[in-house]
């Protein structure tokens, strides 16, 4: 704003300065006869400009109103000796070194300013001169004078403006900076969110970013993560694969070598059960890894849908009859509030399912199973109670681990231990939350909880 300011002062002094060249030019082919003829002082022009002086003048300039002039006009003759002033001080003085009438008397550009009171700047005056000539001759200068003042309220209009409209520039520029800032740290924060969610071992996707270097890094990052969690994703699974499936070897190999020995009927037919028991068992055990597999491997949902719950579990809960009645279980559903939810059907149906079983193999015979659904801070909410003997303090940290399993009370097996791993990959696939603990009363009470509205990366 000061380099602007800096440049209008002497744009609008040349722009004055302009106007008084034309000015003084045309008034001195308009002076020149009265001039040559020494009729100057009671000729027609000095009655002209009398007249002028004294003239109302109505003008709007911008928002400025003009009403007096203020043009200052002097004669002087070739020696520079003034012959006429508008303001009727100065006739007869010697203005022949003063600039605007000295330059002009050599022919060349005169122009001055000067002010009237030395210490006020603002009492300057720009003078202007053109050569009075008669075929060729100098034989005067016109000199016409402006005072700065005058200009004053248009240059100050001009610089109140020019502020406004910076000012204006620069609240637009700060508002256009705050959101390309805002629009740049967003990404960043996407990407710093990323990093610890992956830090946390949470399901997340990769985000997508606008900026090219900042998705380069997103994509690294990613890639990256896909590397080390396989390299220990499969070091973890070898190891906890081997270690599960010795037990039911060892009894397979130890039936079939038992198998070549002559023996009963009844101890063959039971070798031969046990022997189809643990191959089951493996099967088992084979098919939960290649889902367990499956999901662990994802980063997103892929076939998201909005699913009635009080549905699904009404469905889930018809095909378990069978073995709720084989158990004399009771189902207890005071109302399902019939929630939808965006989600993916199969997954959701997974993790019901699995929790539905587990609920099943811990209750005692003759019990009840408590299902209640909420819908709480727009996210659904599932309540599954047995009367089961609970779980052991030891057990409650391991509960997600893989092959992770405790005895059923009623005939002391155990399952692959892959079940509520399934259930808690599910979980963190939908963004959701899961707690298990003891209920107050006994049993085991499972509280899970989905985003009714899966976020948008």
């Amino acid at each position: 704003m000061q380099n602007i300011t800096t440049e209008l002062i002497p744009a609008m002094r040349q722009s004055l300065e302009e106007a008084l060249v034309d000015s003084a030019y045309l008034m001195a082919e308009m002076v020149k006869d009265e001039v040559k003829n020494n009729k100057l002082e009671n000729g027609q022009f000095a009655k002209n400009i009398n007249e002028f002086s004294h003239r109302r003048i109505e003008a709007k300039i911008s928002s400025q109103t003009k009403q007096d002039t203020n043009t200052l006009i002097y004669i002087t003759n070739d020696k520079g000796i003034v012959l006429y002033d508008s303001s009727g001080k100065n006739v007869g003085k010697d203005y022949s070194q003063w600039n605007d009438v000295y330059l002009t008397l050599k022919g060349k550009y005169g122009a001055r300013t000067t002010r009237r009171d030395k210490n006020d700047p603002g009492s300057s005056v720009m003078y202007v001169a053109a050569p009075i000539k008669i075929n060729h001759r100098i034989i005067g200068v016109l000199s016409v004078g402006k005072p700065s003042a005058s200009v004053q309220p248009y240059f100050e209009t001009a610089v109140n403006k020019i502020e406004n409209k910076i000012l204006l520039l620069l609240l637009v520029s700060l508002a256009l900076v705050s959101l390309i800032v805002y629009w740049l740290t967003l990404s960043i924060r996407q990407l710093t969110l990323y990093a610890k969610d992956v830090q946390k071992n949470k399901k997340v996707a990769v985000p997508r970013l606008r900026e090219k270097e900042l998705a380069q890094l997103a994509n690294a990052m990613e890639e990256m993560r896909n590397s080390l969690e396989g390299k220990n994703y499969i070091e973890n699974y070898l190891h906890n694969l081997t270690h599960e499936i010795k037990s039911p070897l060892a009894a397979i190999q130890g039936a079939a070598e038992l198998l070549h020995e002559d023996m009963p009927i009844e101890s063959r037919q039971r070798f031969i059960k046990n022997i189809e028991n643990e191959s089951q068992r493996l099967q088992q055990i084979v098919e939960q890894l290649l889902k367990l597999a499956s999901l662990e491997k994802r980063q997103q949902l892929d076939d998201i849908e909005l699913i009635d719950t009080g549905e699904i579990i009404q469905r889930l809960c018809d095909d378990k009859y069978s073995i709720l009645k084989q158990k004399k279980l009771q189902l207890d559903m005071p109302s399902l509030s019939g929630t939808k939810i965006q989600a993916e059907r199969f997954l959701v149906q997974q993790l019901i399912s699995n929790l539905l079983d587990n609920a099943i193999d811990f209750s005692p015979e003759g019990s009840d199973i408590s299902i209640t659904d909420k819908v709480e801070n727009d996210h659904w909410i599932l309540i599954i109670k047995d009367q089961g003997p609970g779980i052991p303090d030891y057990a409650l940290p391991r509960i997600f681990d893989r092959f992770y399993s405790l005895a059923r009370a009623d005939s002391g097996k155990k399952s692959t231990g892959l079940g509520l791993s399934l259930v808690y990959e599910v979980i963190q696939l939908h963004h959701g939350d899961i707690n298990i603990k003891n209920g107050n009363e006994g049993g085991t009470e499972i509280i899970i909880q989905l985003p009714r509205h899966q976020p948008i990366f």
